[in-house]
């Protein structure tokens, strides 16, 4: 039993280690790279879970870990993102606004936990974290080719609504498209649009785990519809 719980907590352990290689490479201002480990963590975050429930290991350190992950790869990574492309040139105050993303994130993750009795199937409340921070890394991947004041906009638009009472549908009783999954494939394609002319700098690691994911999400599709052929029966 321990063993089958490790391979979902591997998964999610990976998701916070490319939160943090997304962190260095930011660092170093190579924010396309930064980008695509970010959209890996979120391939990561959305499989992490569905094993778990696969393999019967569902636990309770497997969900703490899982929200750790998050607020680093989907908090931490797209504020620093934003915080190196943008934020920097305010000094003081920029590093002040670019850590409200990680705050009102980790927010909304607490209170998403100590609500879990109470979840329903039909919504989530607040927008979750992973969409948020890939919605945030989309932008500030293309903030030099938007409005200088669209960045900073949609970072205050959705720190605020992380912590709102707004009802975002959860999608739960559908396998397939979920937020997390949405947003991978926006940002997989933008990702794609901004490397197309750049085919010597692509990290190629991620023709490895793109494939993967498009099956694992075929797999899953599959085994969901095949689940509720036999609950018809």
């Amino acid at each position: 039993m321990i063993y089958k719980r490790s391979i979902p907590n591997t998964f999610t352990l990976l998701n916070l280690f490319f939160g943090f290689l997304s962190i260095m490479n930011s660092a170093e201002h190579d924010f396309k790279n930064a980008a695509i480990l970010i959209l890996i963590g979120m391939m990561l975050d959305s499989m992490d879970g569905r094993i778990a429930r696969m393999l019967n290991a569902e636990s309770e350190l497997g969900k703490e870990l899982d929200s750790l992950a998050d607020i680093v790869t989907f908090g931490v990574a797209p504020a620093m993102m934003s915080y190196y492309s943008y934020f920097k040139d305010f000094g003081i105050i920029g590093m002040a606004i670019a850590g409200l993303f990680p705050l009102f994130g980790a927010y909304r993750l607490a209170r998403f936990n100590i609500n879990a009795m109470k979840s329903t199937l039909h919504y989530f409340t607040g927008v979750p974290i992973t969409a948020a921070g890939g919605l945030l890394t989309l932008f500030t991947l293309f903030h030099g080719s938007l409005p200088s004041v669209i960045l900073p906009i949609a970072f205050i638009v959705l720190c605020l609504l992380m912590v709102s009472k707004i009802k975002i549908p959860s999608l739960k009783e559908v396998p397939l498209p979920k937020y997390g999954t949405i947003i991978t494939i926006f940002l997989g394609y933008a990702i794609y649009i901004v490397f197309k002319h750049e085919h010597h700098k692509f990290p190629y690691f991620i023709y490895v785990a793109i494939p993967l994911y498009i099956a694992f999400i075929g797999y899953q599709f599959v085994k969901e519809k095949d689940r509720r052929k036999q609950k018809e029966q």
